[in-house]
């Protein structure tokens, strides 16, 4: 049988209810081991091992944690150990930890996460569920060279395109750029998954873990509205932020005197990425703004919290000129052969 490794880091799918209201429950409560004996008939799917790296809510999750997961995943890669593994995370940051470990692993063995937006005793849960097909898609020959997954309500993502979109609702996750990736079906037999695109090229690592120091360099995120002004900015280029990502507006576009604030931002030696608050569509640049004459980044399709992500790797990595950081931008990721 397929060999699984199951990390089990917290979230919802770990939680329990509690009384305070009618949807109250705190996440983290049962362990990684307690989590896969109370799902029937994974021990037919695969030989299941399971380890516990965290047992937090995901909005506690760490970039600690993550550097944890990816080392712990490499020596599992290098040894041998698994076939694929599966990580139990909480949604609210799940597509971050997802963007980070595809950032810094290699392509070849499947590392699948998956979470719950009901806790494990509510009568609805949908943790089980979740788990079985990630187990399943983890132990397929047919998800090999894909690295990193998110399996989320029958559906395989991209972690360069899957976002939360949805507060409490079971299907929770969509991958607005370009759709899932794949389908899987509760079934034990391996037609029970169909991905819609063949086998990917195996693509190395692009970041050595070797440099990435934690905490990594500080990256702000700051949003953009209606009457915005430019004080986030100036406080952040003081307060040490070795990049800042404009959650902008439309296509990355702010006020004025927001935009005159990151190009003096940029001078300081500050890397200015262009992202967007809406949910969907891409960041290019010299639309509406002159990337080329302000020395800004456009985030293409990554969303301000991953571009958040690469940001950090990037400058971990000593990728920090404005051509060098435009082109990882471009790919999503940095070059496959820049690890």
């Amino acid at each position: 049988m397929p060999r699984v490794i199951v990390l089990a880091t917290g979230g919802t799918i770990a939680g329990r209810a509690d009384p305070r209201s009618a949807h109250g429950y705190n996440a983290g409560c049962t362990s990684g081991a307690q989590l896969v004996a109370s799902v029937p008939g994974l021990d037919r799917l695969a030989e299941l091992s399971v380890e516990q790296i965290a047992n937090v809510a995901s909005q506690d999750m760490s970039e600690a944690i993550w550097l944890a997961l990816a080392v712990r995943i490499r020596r599992i890669i290098e040894c041998g150990q698994a076939d694929g593994v599966v990580i139990t995370h909480g949604t609210d940051t799940l597509e971050e930890t997802a963007f980070f470990l595809h950032n810094v692993l290699p392509a070849g063995t499947p590392v699948v996460l998956t979470g719950a937006m009901r806790p494990g005793d509510a009568p609805d849960a949908d943790g089980p569920a979740n788990l079985r097909a990630a187990v399943q898609v983890a132990a397929s020959p047919l998800s090999r060279r894909r690295g990193v997954l998110v399996v989320m309500h029958g559906a395989i993502h991209d972690p360069r395109q899957v976002v939360k979109i949805h507060t409490t609702a079971a299907p929770a996750f969509a991958s607005p750029g370009g759709g899932p990736l794949g389908i899987v079906n509760p079934a034990d037999d391996p037609a029970a998954i169909r991905y819609f695109a063949p086998d990917p090229a195996e693509c190395a690592a692009p970041f050595a873990l070797s440099p990435i120091i934690v905490p990594l360099s500080r990256v702000a995120i700051v949003y953009a509205h209606a009457g915005m002004d430019a004080a986030c900015i100036s406080y952040a280029a003081r307060d040490g932020a070795r990049g800042i990502v404009l959650a902008g507006l439309g296509n990355g576009n702010a006020p004025q005197t927001v935009l005159t604030a990151l190009v003096r931002a940029v001078r300081q030696s500050v890397i200015v990425v262009r992202a967007t608050r809406v949910p969907a569509g891409r960041v290019d640049r010299n639309v509406e703004v002159d990337d080329d004459s302000n020395g800004f980044v456009a985030a293409g399709a990554l969303t301000p919290q991953k571009a958040r992500v690469l940001l950090q790797l990037l400058i971990a990595n000593g990728i920090t000129a404005p051509d060098a950081v435009q082109q990882a931008f471009n790919a999503g990721r940095a070059p496959c052969d820049s690890g």
